[in-house]
């Protein structure tokens, strides 16, 4: 049996019928969308992947810091800025 990555989970057929009152129930959640009682795809509010992207560019962020924190390091002058 898949996992079903979300609260919220509605049928391709349910979707296509009601999609603005599913992504109104959902409220800012990911909603599973399931063909076969399966999962085919997530939906996901405008904000909620808004704030995955913002999310992952952090996560992406961190990891250049910590990769750079050893150098090496190229000597600049203040006043050269």
């Amino acid at each position: 049996m898949d996992t079903v990555l979300s609260r919220f989970a509605v049928s391709v057929t349910e979707l296509k019928r009601n999609y603005a009152d599913i992504l109104r129930q959902a409220d800012d959640s990911p909603v599973a969308v399931l063909n076969h009682n399966r999962p085919e795809a997530y939906l996901l509010p405008a904000g909620h992947y808004e704030r995955l992207m913002a999310y992952l560019e952090d996560l992406e962020d961190a990891k250049l810091v910590r990769e750079r924190a050893d150098g090496p390091f190229v000597p600049v002058e203040i006043d050269a800025l």
